[in-house]
């Protein structure tokens, strides 16, 4: 699954959102066949969702679907790596869903795109994880229905770290340490991803630093996370770190197939990673990486939104009361069945058994204790200018404190626009 929207193409989302892309192209990808939509005839729902790598993820999407008795809903499974560029592109057209899987974004709540639902989650909002709550509010109004936590860390070969005797890195120091240690013929030390992308924000915090403070206002550009980048960067062209893998960090087959000692990923992994290795396997958060800092562990996941433009916008949001406020079974089916997945619910997640114990407990713990979550503020031009920041000094060698002033002109434009 990718928990993140980080490494999708971000680019073709900021065209589509300001106009500029075109729709026809996305037909394929959005036709409602005059069921539900900004447009459609009120027969129907149409959902859309990202393609989950997890077997089962999608008929049991449809399975759900198929069980709520007042409305017929249709699952649109968007395939490849530019769901974000689709469904914005389509939100600007007639063919729009009705309801839609996303992270928490500002710019959709300020533009009237996404419905207000307080009223539905605010009779169950303790149940939710709190820090979800937040990550979803706006001027005290909850805008989203989180569905899973996907918390992201490192996963390792305890008999690899053993072998070269290595212990669990504590810090970025020892980490880029243990990745030379680890690196021998074919397999490399370490596998970031192949953009970077995913580990942009736990280095930041990781660094001691944050996306935005409490007034919105950059918090990222910090002494810390500018050596930080300095030590990336001495990281990239080691030799030591795994680039160009068959599949990307959300995925797990670089260390299934021994491309690497340590991966960084995802909870929603886990299952596949021990049916390939078995107890040969560990986990720890990203690393203390400056003086200010402490270990990080990013919460990914995915939340569902109606569109508020949408003439079926109330029935959406009595789908989205049905299925992720009141169906707890269809909820801890999809957080446990498919890959593991942290409940958004906390008496679900107190009761799942599947995560009491073993690997899934530790990574629950590390989740519990270093866990970040999304900034509704910070937005998807404010990720692509760190996603710049990253390629000018990790992989281009570019002055940290001139890439991080390139980025900060960016950053600050956006929150402008946003807060004035």
């Amino acid at each position: 699954m990718s928990a993140t929207s980080s490494n999708w193409d971000r680019r073709s989302l900021l065209r589509a959102a300001a106009g500029l892309a075109a729709a026809g192209p996305l037909a394929a990808c959005g036709g409602n066949n005059g069921r539900g939509g900004g447009s459609g005839s009120g027969k129907g729902l149409v959902q859309y969702f990202h393609a989950y790598g997890e077997a089962g993820t999608e008929q049991a999407i449809k399975r759900y679907a198929k069980a709520y008795g007042e409305a017929d809903v249709t699952t649109q499974w968007i395939t490849g790596s530019d769901f974000e560029s689709k469904l914005f592109a389509t939100l600007l057209t007639d063919n729009a869903p009705d309801l839609f899987e996303f992270h928490p974004q500002i710019q959709l709540v300020k533009s009237g795109q996404v419905a207000d639902l307080t009223d539905i989650v605010e009779p169950v909002k303790n149940d939710f994880n709190q820090a979800d709550i937040q990550s979803h509010t706006v001027d005290g109004k909850i805008y989203g229905v989180r569905m899973i936590d996907d918390p992201q860390f490192f996963f390792y070969r305890p008999s690899l770290l053993e072998k070269a005797g290595v212990e669990v890195p504590t810090t970025l120091d020892e980490l880029i340490e243990a990745a030379a240690k680890l690196t021998t013929g074919k397999v490399k030390g370490l596998f970031l991803g192949n953009d970077l992308h995913g580990i942009i924000r736990p280095l930041i915090w990781a660094a001691g630093a944050d996306t935005l403070d409490a007034k919105n206002q950059i918090a990222y550009h910090t002494d810390g996370f500018a050596e930080s980048l300095r030590k990336m960067r001495k990281l990239f062209t080691s030799g030591h770190l795994l680039l160009d893998a068959p599949a990307d960090y959300w995925d797990p087959s670089a260390i299934d197939q021994g491309l690497c000692a340590m991966q960084f990923c995802g909870m929603w992994a886990m299952p596949q990673m021990q049916q390939t290795l078995g107890d040969d396997l560990g986990v720890f958060a990203f690393p203390k990486a400056s003086d200010a800092g402490r270990p990080s562990v990013y919460n990914g996941g995915w939340s569902m939104f109606v569109n508020a433009k949408s003439k079926n916008a109330d029935a959406a949001k009595e789908y989205v009361k049905w299925l992720w406020i009141d169906q707890k079974k269809y909820q801890e089916d999809w957080s446990l069945s498919y890959g593991f997945h942290i409940p958004a619910r906390t008496s679900l997640a107190r009761s799942a058994g599947k995560l009491k114990s073993g690997l899934p407990a530790e990574g629950v713990k590390l989740f519990t204790e270093y866990g970040h979550f999304d900034n509704i503020g910070f937005t998807q031009a404010m990720i692509t200018a760190t996603e710049d920041l990253f390629a000018n000094c990790v992989r281009k060698n570019g002055d940290p404190e001139a890439a991080l002033d390139a980025c900060d002109k960016t950053v600050d434009r956006e929150l402008k626009k946003l807060f004035g």
